[in-house]
């Protein structure tokens, strides 16, 4: 593949806990004791351990070390990928401009193209269908096979999640504590998922930490996609889709709460916008870096803190702006007023001339040699960190047959910005 950008997200949470006065103890029994021998006996295991002090003891206690150090130390240089490679695909306008890749789940195994998302955190796959999108080929001009549809109960590995489940988040919705926990994600433009929620196996393959690469099954929580609206319906995720944003029910956050990677993943294209996709990637230690920060108090998607942006020489000082990274959307988006001040500066700087189309008002027609010249552009970050959006325009022929090249930045109320793939292709550097 050819020369690779890549977009490395790492999500650590630090938490703090404040105890009361009171006090609670719990006894601690050491496995090679007798009274360890006797519980285990009870339980109707008749086990044989060394004696304590022997030499075999000690030789056991070694050999356990030696297994939590592989372990912990392992994981931190292990890359996990989906188990029919790492490879993402990019459809275009023929599956809604979103980056897929294959993956397989259950036993036995039933293989999904889903898409990808870093804006949003379940992993949902159609199920059950009752309104879902087309699933065969035919449908899909790129597509040499059918889709599937996931059925829990052809799966040994399946089971409900239930509605006392920590990750259950309309638990309250549940006439019992016991049912199956249900689930409803939104995402723009009347959009939307909801189902029921499976625990069941995601299928991997390691590479790294030391260790030949080798299969693993991960546990993982799967919506059960039984009804979707919007441009999910439509065909933009007609086989599922991946969430990998920073939530606890996201693939990234569960792979790392079982110890199999860090709690990190990456992008990687090429200039064909296609690439790769890695698990636990932390990126190389020179890369740059900006802090994730908390959005309404939480952290619930990739928000960074954009504190100034540049047009050529010169800086706009504004009071900044906090910007979501989201691989799910095509553009870049400004906060109204910051994209009034951001477009009048663009248009002062531009030597070309404008020749705005509905929803793209600035566009300029192409010059002899192609795209016009475009003044550089950079967000400036935290730590006196910048980022060079290298090619914000792209390259359109209008109705009239002109050729033009329009600003792929737009504008969005409500005080927040969104950092889309456009920019993501040219490798926004973050990490936290």
């Amino acid at each position: 593949m050819g020369t690779q950008t890549a977009i490395t997200f790492v999500l650590w949470m630090s938490l703090y806990t404040q105890f009361s006065t009171a006090l609670y103890s719990s006894k601690l029994v050491h496995r090679f004791s007798e009274e360890a021998v006797s519980y285990w006996s009870s339980k109707g295991k008749n086990i044989t351990l060394p004696k304590l002090g022997s030499l075999e003891h000690m030789k056991v206690l070694l050999s356990s070390d030696l297994k939590r150090q592989k372990l912990k130390l392992g994981s931190q240089d292990r890359l996990l990928i989906p188990s029919q490679g790492s490879e993402t695909f990019f459809y275009g306008n023929d599956m809604g401009w979103l980056h897929y890749t294959w993956i397989d789940i259950g036993t036995p195994n039933v293989s999904f193209l889903v898409a990808l998302d870093a804006g949003s955190d379940l992993f949902w796959v159609p199920c059950r269908c009752i309104q879902c999108a087309p699933l065969s080929s035919s449908y899909y001009s790129m597509l040499d096979r059918d889709l599937s549809e996931y059925e829990p109960s052809r799966s040994s590995t399946s089971k409900p999640l239930s509605c006392s489940h920590q990750l259950c988040e309309l638990g309250l919705n549940c006439q019992s504590p016991n049912g199956s926990c249900p689930y409803s994600v939104n995402y723009s433009e009347n959009t939307s998922s909801s189902g029921l929620l499976f625990e069941d196996q995601l299928y991997l393959t390691s590479s790294g930490g030391g260790a030949p690469e080798g299969s693993i099954q991960a546990q993982v929580i799967i919506g059960c996609g039984s009804k979707q609206s919007g441009s999910d319906l439509d065909g933009s995720a007609p086989d599922g889709l991946l969430g990998l944003g920073p939530g606890k029910i996201a693939i990234p956050s569960l792979l790392a709460r079982s110890g199999l990677v860090p709690h990190s993943f990456s992008y990687c294209f090429d200039n064909s916008y296609s690439g790769r996709m890695y698990f636990g990637d932390q990126g190389p230690a020179t890369q740059r870096s900006t802090t994730f920060v908390p959005y309404k108090g939480e952290y619930s998607g990739y928000f960074i803190e954009v504190e100034d942006y540049c047009i050529g020489s010169f800086c706009l000082k504004q009071n900044g702006f906090q910007a979501q990274v989201d691989s799910g959307s095509s553009f870049t988006y400004l906060p109204s007023e910051d994209y009034k001040l951001f477009v009048a500066e663009f248009d002062k700087q531009m030597n070309a001339t404008r020749s705005g189309i509905e929803k793209f008002p600035y566009c300029y027609k192409a010059r002899s040699h192609g795209q016009p010249d475009v003044p550089s552009m950079k967000f400036k970050f935290a730590l006196n960190q910048s980022f060079v959006i290298e090619n914000p325009m792209f390259h359109i022929i209008d109705y009239q047959g002109d050729d033009l090249y329009c600003l792929g930045i737009q504008p969005l109320d409500g005080g927040i910005g969104i950092i889309g793939r456009r920019e993501l292709y040219d490798g926004i550097p973050l990490g936290v």
